[in-house]
């Protein structure tokens, strides 16, 4: 694949995420006009971490990619590399809250399992200070 191409493949995947993030949003009722380039993290193709803003000027993170699209607002986190180490923990919580509620059903142990993996993958790619090392907090 040539440079060109490449640049291409990347620009059709980071628009192809920020879509899914505003998306997610947009059915929890929540629609964005405004992205914060600047603190966004696009870390093809594991994760992209948008900082989404609605019409009211409330800001949001988003994640996207290869992990459960999720989303929270602003205040609880102030850097991407912030939001992926609550939203590590919102998983495992959300994971063992399914757990311990006593489902048996496949498709939720299955979920709280995927849930429980990201989560971990995530806060590797949030301890990773090599990938953080040129950014700053």
């Amino acid at each position: 694949m040539s440079n060109s191409q490449q640049q291409k493949s990347l620009q059709s995947w980071q628009r192809e995420q920020l879509h899914v993030a505003q998306r997610y949003l947009a059915e929890k009722g929540i629609i964005t006009n405004k992205v914060i380039e600047k603190e966004c993290r696009i870390l093809p193709p594991a994760l992209a971490i948008w900082r989404l803003e609605d019409q009211k000027g409330k800001g949001y993170w988003a994640v996207s990619g290869q992990v459960p699209t999720d989303a929270v607002e602003v205040k609880v986190a102030n850097t991407a590399r912030d939001v992926l180490r609550h939203l590590s923990f919102q998983w495992q919580l959300k994971a063992d809250g399914i757990m311990s509620s006593g489902i048996k059903d496949k498709t939720q142990v299955d979920f709280a399992n995927l849930l429980v993996n990201k989560a971990h993958d995530i806060y590797a790619i949030y301890d990773n200070d090599k990938l953080w090392a040129n950014v700053a907090s």
